[in-house]
């Protein structure tokens, strides 16, 4: 799978999920190496020990994992000629316990979770290993009894100590007098006493140290000087024996490193697959049926990224048909039916539980391919399309017949006509490979397309109009559309002005008709839409140059319907341009000074109203005021009063 790919639809948001889910070094390096596979078998190995771990975990269960404390390290050093300390046997020691404990759990789930359970089962058991190290060491320390020359040497340690302890006992009684305090205290590993500095010679030996007043020196007494050489002598021989007894240990434990290995790697499998058993239970997961005949089903579909709870998706590709274009307004939920049929299928096919229904089906691809958003920074629209069009180029780079491609906002970016034509070539090219493809758009060319074409299926996100609120239901099989009327109508404009555009809209459409395409490799031809050209292009192109106000006057009339770009709104004019070429525009009841050069016409006048003598008060006052003029027409009315908008 490309990186483009797995960044667009987040699959390393995924990746960090499941870190915070692992507990081992080596659970986390497997995570970080975690990537879609392609071989179908194997996938499905994958999600089946996945699926076995999530219900071993909701049933109550609690895998006792090692820790791997201390484990990275100490096997980096096996054999390398390092000398394993006392800590290091500990951590050995605990590991090789735990394993113990891991394979006992493991055996006694052999019957209900055989998958999971077969890999304590290839555990090697180590507790040879640890009684050897616990027989030597405990508690961080190594025991007397670690070899019978160590044991013959602390005990003459422990004999020199108590004839040490006797002498200074009968000193601390003799010397009270001078002594800054009646105790006895070790310096570098030699017993001394602390004496008053000004009686200093009143005991023969060695002053050892000196404390940070300068009131007390701590004097080693010369009459135990050989005592405590020969104390001395002997800590040198223990920690000569405890270093042949550590290098022998270390020696012992060396000749386990391929079953500690095995051990190591398997408890890193297990913190691996438990990590994403805890997060396929977290999101309700399960483990889709694969297939590789290019169909995808799945019911109840939910997106595991979403902040807020997703509604879930049935989602269907295939059976017939290989391509689907999703419709609908914005923010309607079309571009996250895209993520998330990309993204489950990038965590089905890396062995991942998916967020939804049991039944649902996935296909094995080679390769997910991705347009979806806008990589440029840049706001014009060269630069999206132009972002839009190196996406689609790189795709048709590496798509084929195991190819998933995901296409966002077709013909986005550019002129509607030349977009939409585009947008349906390379739609044909990826068909004709045998790609299955999801795509979505607002273009009314391209559901048409979809619609008449062997092969595609059209879909769309439901709306409510009563609420103007998107449901984030697909509805297979329908073409949805943008909702235009039933907004604008929402917002404020008349009723005529949209009964106009409807009837507008529909004679747009008549006299399409079909034309032929090649022929598909082995298949049968398909019939392509052709398409007309749109009524508003010429008066769509921006002016030039400074036009007078008698040209500006002659290309505009009051009651014309524009579209305000910087607002990306609808409005209607108000008043003709000035010398200037500003112009008064009503745009949901408020009425906006905007130069003509930001406005392009959308519905000429002549199209909406019936007659030259069409009362425009209609359209620019309120129904209120309509009604008082009328009846101040009449006769006069004391006190009616007629407010109009401010132009500002």
């Amino acid at each position: 799978m490309r990186q483009h790919s797995l960044r667009k639809l987040e699959y390393n948001r995924v990746i960090d999920i499941l870190h915070t889910y692992a507990s081992t070094y080596l659970g986390r390096q497997m995570i970080e190496k975690l990537e879609p596979l392609q071989d179908k078998e194997v996938i499905r190995r994958k999600l089946a020990e996945t699926q076995e771990a999530s219900r071993m975990l909701a049933k109550g269960g609690h895998p006792p994992l090692p820790s791997l404390d201390g484990m990275e390290t100490m096997m980096a050093l096996l054999g390398t000629g390092y000398v394993m300390s006392e800590a290091d046997f500990g951590f050995a020691a605990q590991f090789a316990r735990s394993c113990e404990q891991l394979r006992q759990y493991m055996a006694s789930k052999k019957t209900e979770s055989p998958i999971v359970a077969a890999y304590g089962a290839a555990m090697f058991d180590l507790k040879p290993l640890r009684e050897t190290i616990e027989a030597c060491i405990d508690r961080g320390r190594i025991v007397d009894t670690a070899s019978p020359e160590l044991h013959k040497i602390r005990k003459k340690i422990r004999t020199a100590e108590e004839r040490l302890q006797k002498k200074l006992e009968g000193m601390l009684s003799r010397f009270a007098d001078i002594l800054q305090e009646r105790l006895v205290s070790q310096r570098n590993g030699r017993y001394v006493l602390p004496v008053k500095k000004e009686y200093r010679k009143r005991i023969p030996g060695t002053v050892l140290d000196e404390s940070s007043s300068g009131q007390t020196v701590f004097v080693e007494p010369s009459e135990l000087a050989g005592l405590q050489m020969d104390l001395s002598v002997l800590r040198v021989e223990e920690n000569r024996e405890e270093a042949q007894i550590l290098a022998r240990l270390t020696g012992e434990v060396e000749t386990y490193s391929y079953e500690l290995s095995v051990n190591q790697d398997t408890v890193g499998h297990y913190d691996f697959l438990f990590a994403k058993a805890r997060w396929g239970l977290s999101i309700g997961g399960i483990a889709p049926e694969l297939n590789d005949r290019r169909i995808i089903d799945l019911r109840e579909a939910r997106h595991p990224l979403l902040a807020t709870k997703p509604v879930p998706l049935d989602i269907r590709l295939g059976d017939g048909y290989q391509a689907l274009l999703i419709t609908g307004p914005n923010t309607g939920g079309k571009t996250v039916a895209l993520k998330t049929v990309g993204l489950l299928t990038l965590m089905a096919q890396s062995g991942l539980l998916i967020p939804a229904a049991e039944g649902s089906r996935l296909c094995v691809f080679r390769s997910v391919e991705v347009d979806i958003g806008d990589d440029q920074s840049l706001d014009s629209s060269l630069s999206t399309f132009s972002s839009h069009l190196r996406n689609v180029i790189d795709i048709l780079a590496h798509a084929g017949s195991a190819t998933l491609v995901l296409l966002d906002e077709l013909a986005t970016g550019t002129d509607p006509g030349e977009g939409v034509g585009l947008s349906i070539a390379v739609l044909e090219e990826l068909y004709r490979r045998g790609s299955v493809i999801m795509a979505t758009t607002h273009f009314n060319e391209i559901k048409e397309y979809a619609r008449v074409t062997d092969g595609f299926q059209n879909a769309r996100m439901a709306f409510d109009e009563e609420t103007l609120s998107p449901l984030y239901r697909l509805d297979m099989g329908e073409a949805g559309n943008s909702y235009a009327f039933v907004i604008a109508a929402k917002l404020g404009i008349s009723k005529g002005i949209i009964e106009r555009a409807r009837t507008i809209a529909d004679s747009l459409k008549e006299g399409r008709g079909q034309t032929a395409v090649p022929r598909q490799a082995g298949g049968k031809s398909r019939a392509t839409p052709t398409f007309g050209g749109r009524d508003d292009r010429e008066t769509s192109r921006k002016f030039k140059g400074d036009a007078n106000r008698d040209e500006l006057l002659s290309r505009w009339s009051v009651g014309d319907v524009v579209f305000i770009s910087q607002l990306r709104k609808p409005g209607v004019v108000y008043r003709l341009p000035d010398e200037k070429g500003n112009m008064i525009v009503q745009v949901q009841k408020e009425k906006l000074t905007i130069n003509h050069k930001r406005i392009r016409k959308y519905i000429d006048k002549k199209h909406l109203y019936p007659g030259e003598n069409y009362d425009m008060d209609i359209v620019f006052d309120t129904v209120e005021n309509r009604k008082k003029r009328h009846l101040m027409g009449k006769r006069h009315m004391e006190g009616i009063v007629i407010e109009k908008l401010s132009e500002d």
